[in-house]
């Protein structure tokens, strides 16, 4: 079955940086695209970011445009979420997620703080 695991969340201070992770099994990862989203307490599951199977499409949340990046290693099976210039509105469990599936990883905890 489907299997997605995200890492690389933590404690930061607001403009930091983290990189998430995310390795995922279960399916054929070179025919999906991926898709970070991100829930804050109190609030909805939001769209953060997106990209094709093969890397060659992408696409940003406005809010996040500019200072996240998303990339995929296929050979790892393993999508990335650079974040940079973190701010405290940044905060949340950032889920990693598979076009077209409605499965999910257990989150990655983002606190930004200072």
């Amino acid at each position: 079955q489907v299997r997605l695991v995200e890492s690389g969340g933590g404690l930061v201070q607001p403009g930091d940086s983290l990189r998430l992770s995310c390795e995922a099994s279960g399916f054929t990862f070179t025919e999906k695209g991926m898709k970070w989203y991100r829930q804050a307490p109190g609030k909805e599951r939001e769209f953060v970011a997106t990209i094709s199977a093969h890397g060659d499409f992408m696409n940003f949340a406005a809010s996040v445009r500019g200072r996240f990046s998303i990339s995929r290693e296929n050979y790892k099976k393993t999508v990335y979420l650079q974040m940079n210039n973190l701010t405290p509105e940044d905060a949340g469990v950032y889920y990693c997620g598979v076009w077209g599936l409605d499965d999910w990883g257990p989150g990655a905890q983002v606190t930004v703080s200072s």
